[in-house]
């Protein structure tokens, strides 16, 4: 199957198509790469360099890829983080492009925007294309928490407040909504996959990552998508992707812990962990650790 992924890239590190990307091809899908952005590493570090993508640019590239009648074999467009919000109008374009030769085509938003504990990296304008514009197109909805409270006006506290958000979303136009993101209790994160008619909910411990790892909504969004391509499935979905991204981001903390700098400088504490996504591709395919789903009534 092939994705059309608009979203951010980094020269250094993962996030973005970066963090999207090799996940969706170790899972078996071809991957068009359109980037919104290219930065020399994400804006996490407080300093970079690079720009935002003219949004021309990028229906160009789309337009190339009509021209090659491409987009009649596109089974989904994925779009993340903007960088401007006229990328977004790029974006809707990119989307209409698609369900016009690929009527079955899907589209995933993962409204990218900020979390829990950063608030806001994004510019303003930024929340309102989402809300108003892409997320009555999207066929899948793709929050973290901090998202979802941004997209519904629902303060989330209890996973009661999550219903409530999940159901208002849904009725601004996508038929699937997944919560990469959840802090259901102290030492627990959970994710909520819904389809209006059935709920899901994941738990995994809590990883000692803070705000540390960038990326993590990217690949999860990914891995998500890529596995509803495969089973139609929201459950099993689901528990695959909870399952691969728990076991990166366990390897991923512990390759911190055990690099060669760790042990030189007893303590040191690095600014970020970047996802091991290449070092432990295998739990994209395999995951070590499985998680079930558990029904929510």
């Amino acid at each position: 199957m092939a994705v059309l992924s608009i979203q951010s890239h980094v020269v250094y590190g993962y996030a973005g198509n970066t963090a999207a990307v090799f996940p969706m091809q170790r899972l078996g899908h071809v991957v068009w790469a359109v980037n919104t952005v290219d930065f020399s590493n994400h804006t996490g570090y407080g300093a970079w360099r690079g720009r935002v993508t003219d949004p021309a640019l990028i229906s160009e590239l789309v337009t190339g890829l009509e021209e090659r009648d491409a987009l009649k074999a596109c089974d989904a467009v994925l779009s993340g983080y903007l960088g401007d919000a006229a990328a977004g109008k790029a974006v809707i374009e990119a989307v209409k492009k698609v369900k016009k030769y690929s009527k079955n085509a899907l589209y995933a938003c993962d409204p990218v925007m900020g979390d829990t504990g950063r608030g806001f990296y994004v510019k303003p304008d930024i929340p309102g294309m989402f809300k108003n514009e892409l997320l009555p197109l999207a066929d899948i909805a793709c929050p973290n928490q901090f998202e979802l409270e941004t997209l519904t006006g629902v303060s989330i506290n209890s996973i009661d407040d999550a219903l409530k958000a999940i159901k208002i979303l849904h009725e601004k136009g996508p038929s699937i909504v997944l919560v990469t993101s959840f802090k259901e209790k102290p030492g627990v994160i959970g994710m909520i996959a819904s389809d209006k008619k059935n709920i899901y909910l994941t738990s995994t411990p809590e990883l000692p990552l803070g705000d540390s790892a960038a990326g993590t909504g990217d690949m999860t969004t990914a891995v998500f998508l890529s596995r509803f391509l495969e089973t139609k499935d929201i459950k099993k979905s689901l528990e695959l992707c909870t399952s691969s991204v728990f076991n990166i981001l366990e390897a991923s903390l512990k390759h911190e812990k055990d690099s060669p700098v760790r042990e030189a400088v007893p303590h040191f504490t690095p600014q970020f962990v970047e996802l091991k996504i290449i070092e432990a591709q295998k739990e994209f395919d395999f995951p070590s650790n499985l998680f079930e789903a558990e029904e929510l009534k």
